[in-house]
């Protein structure tokens, strides 16, 4: 059994924003493998799917972004799943709109979502999909950003970058982390 996790924030405030586009990445690719993740388990929003033949489970914590390991944890202690197989989508504000960073483990880079899991789960030896959505200038444009909605004029990178994420999970799956590191990491 392996894990997909999305971060995001839960409710319709948060729906779509900079901050959720782990969330929506996450939809997208349940959508492509003919499932929907809305069955509310461990404190999350899963959905359970066989993927090029093996089980998974696709997960939206809805315990807010800064408290998302407690529900990742929650899943991995009653599904039985290792750290090693868990695989963290993710915004990420140190990347520029329309790129890509697989990494197969890692530290939180700042993220408090990745740094929740990290302390929960007392590891960092799981997969990240970072998916970059711009930067602001100071910290409070950082939230203000993170938290807003993507302008209409970044419509067709957001579509290009999330069906890009999916393309990258797929190959991860298929062909190893280090494959879809080599093709989508630039």
């Amino acid at each position: 059994m392996r894990l997909i996790v999305g971060l995001g924030n839960p409710g319709l405030r948060y729906a779509h924003t900079r901050h959720n586009i782990g969330f929506d990445v996450v939809d997208l690719f349940a959508r492509a493998h003919g499932t929907r993740v809305r069955r509310r388990w461990c404190r999350s929003l899963v959905a359970d799917v066989k993927i090029y033949g093996e089980d998974f489970i696709l997960a939206k914590p809805q315990t807010f972004m800064n408290s998302s390991g407690e529900a990742v944890r929650e899943i991995c202690l009653r599904a039985k799943i290792d750290p090693a197989s868990v695989l963290v989508v993710c915004d990420d504000v140190n990347l520029e709109l329309g790129r890509l960073r697989l990494r197969a483990r890692g530290s939180s880079g700042g993220h408090h979502g990745l740094e929740s899991i990290i302390n929960c789960l007392r590891s960092q030896d799981f997969a990240r999909l970072r998916i970059g959505v711009g930067v602001g200038t100071n910290q409070k444009d950082v939230i203000d950003h993170v938290l807003g909605r993507f302008h209409k004029s970044e419509a067709r990178a957001v579509a290009d970058i999330q069906q890009a994420s999916v393309d990258c999970l797929n190959m991860t799956i298929q062909e190893g982390i280090e494959r879809a590191m080599n093709s989508f990491n630039s």
